[in-house]
């Protein structure tokens, strides 16, 4: 257990895991790019030179509201 708290009820001990990525040509997470989404001319997000974070999702074990943490970069 941890000692993180559920912004939502209140509860303490969140229980850790993660959002999946599974569209196409994806690694399996979910990432965070810095800067506003700006799309290419195909329609999609343009990241090249972008910071990208792997995103940590914990959940609450009372109300299942869900906490993403940007933890590390990739």
């Amino acid at each position: 257990m941890n000692d993180f708290k559920c912004t939502q009820c209140g509860e303490i001990g969140l229980e850790p895991g993660f959002v999946e990525d599974a569209g196409q040509s994806s690694q399996g997470y979910l990432r965070w790019i810095e800067g506003a989404l700006e799309r290419g001319p195909f329609g999609g997000a343009k990241r090249l030179g972008r910071q990208r974070w792997q995103v940590d999702a914990y959940r609450c074990p009372r109300c299942a509201h869900l906490e993403l943490f940007a933890s590390s970069e990739i």
